[in-house]
């Protein structure tokens, strides 16, 4: 059975893994009604058979997940409330008012009276913080529910920066937070500590895929994990934190939990395992890139907000840097053309048309203005390809 950890100040016995609820709905669209595919239901309920088997009693999903919530509502209602722990999202708005009708929907559509788990969903910049916080706003509104029964704990999901994200966790006014910390990205460790410190429950975000596309690794990224997968190097990574308690597996079918489940067999030799596959990862790093610029490269960028044609550069060098130490290439592309497409939840744009003499004066006060210029134009020319859509606002 999958172990549990104590998740945070709800007290909830967590499972380090969840079952994430994007990927196993039938479609985006909720409206007009169609009919689900009965393969797909059944599909899904297979789904949630398997999780329960193995003990993965946390299922998530969101109002932003097309039919995600309408296809649980049926499976759940079948099941003791006591045997699963139900999370669903809902995106704060300026209108509480509409907040509530949103949540009203949610609670509709899983046909069920209440959830352990409500998220405001996408606090990912000063508006939307605002939104969640003020007084009379979507926090406030959702502790009216909690004391109503409408639901158990009130948390936040968060694809925003370091800077807001810690402040938000710090503030100590929720009881558990979504964000996103895994081997390529741990830039949220002060927020780790921060949610520790005020005892709330820690969820990790997409760790497979916005953790490096791990479903599909290149075949270097798993020579250095060796004798792990990929995946199962970067679960174990998360998972030997104590500030962290679950990471959402998102599935389309059963069998989707498998190479998790292995990886979480090997929990306890965490530390026997890690260091040599980590000192390689490491020694790779130093290898692709000089000294200079692993040290200084995010030094002088501009935010995005402040950039010409308010290209995200340094996301741009970020993946560039992925790709060159790890070969996270079809990774390094895919992120790079969601660019200016994700709104708030993904800011700023790619590179476009920009030139070098567009470029360089934003570069001055980075510490290699001519090096940092030179790999953000062969970062173009490495993902600059088909724009992508985005899944969900997830």
């Amino acid at each position: 059975m999958i172990p549990t950890r104590r998740f945070g100040r709800t007290g909830l016995p967590m499972p380090v893994l969840t079952c994430g609820g994007m990927r196993f709905q039938h479609r985006w669209e909720e409206e007009p009604p169609q009919a689900i595919p009965p393969e797909n239901q059944a599909n899904l309920e297979r789904i949630i058979a398997r999780a329960l088997e193995l003990g993965i009693r946390h299922v998530e999903t969101a109002r932003g997940y097309g039919t995600s919530e309408a296809q649980l509502g049926p499976v759940l209602r079948k099941l003791p409330r006591e045997s699963y722990i139900l999370q669903t999202k809902v995106a704060p708005m300026a209108d509480p008012d509409e907040f509530e009708k949103v949540f009203r929907i949610s609670l509709s559509r899983l046909g069920i009276p209440w959830v352990d788990l409500l998220s405001l969903h996408g606090v990912n910049d000063r508006e939307t913080s605002d939104w969640a916080l003020r007084p009379g706003g979507c926090l406030e509104r959702a502790r009216q529910w909690q004391k109503q029964g409408l639901c158990r704990h009130v948390g936040f999901s968060t694809h925003g920066p370091p800077d807001l994200v810690e402040e938000l966790v710090s503030g100590n006014r929720f009881d558990y937070v979504n964000l996103h910390w895994y081997y390529i990205f741990q830039e949220h460790t002060a927020s780790l500590q921060a949610a520790q410190k005020n005892d709330m429950g820690v969820f990790i975000i997409s760790p497979n895929d916005k953790g490096g596309m791990l479903y599909q690794p290149p075949e270097r990224l798993k020579e250095l994990t060796r004798p792990l997968s990929p995946m199962a190097f970067n679960a174990l990574f998360c998972l030997r934190r104590a500030e962290i308690h679950t990471l959402s597996i998102g599935v389309a079918r059963p069998e989707d939990f498998d190479e998790h489940v292995r990886a979480v067999e090997n929990i306890s030799e965490t530390c026997r395992i890690l260091p040599t596959v980590e000192d390689r990862l490491q020694q790779r790093w130093e290898q692709s890139l000089p000294e200079m610029w692993r040290n200084t490269w995010q030094v002088g960028l501009p935010d995005w907000s402040q950039a010409p044609s308010q290209a995200n550069l340094r996301e741009t060098l970020r993946l560039y840097n992925l790709a060159m130490a790890f070969d996270l290439v079809e990774y390094g592309r895919m992120r790079y053309n969601l660019l200016g497409q994700g709104g708030h939840w993904f800011p700023g744009q790619p590179l476009g048309s920009l030139t070098s003499d567009d470029l360089l004066p934003a570069l001055q006060k980075c510490a290699e203005p001519k090096e940092s210029l030179r790999r953000l134009l062969a970062a173009r020319d490495l993902f600059a390809g088909e724009k992508k859509k985005r899944l969900s606002s997830a």
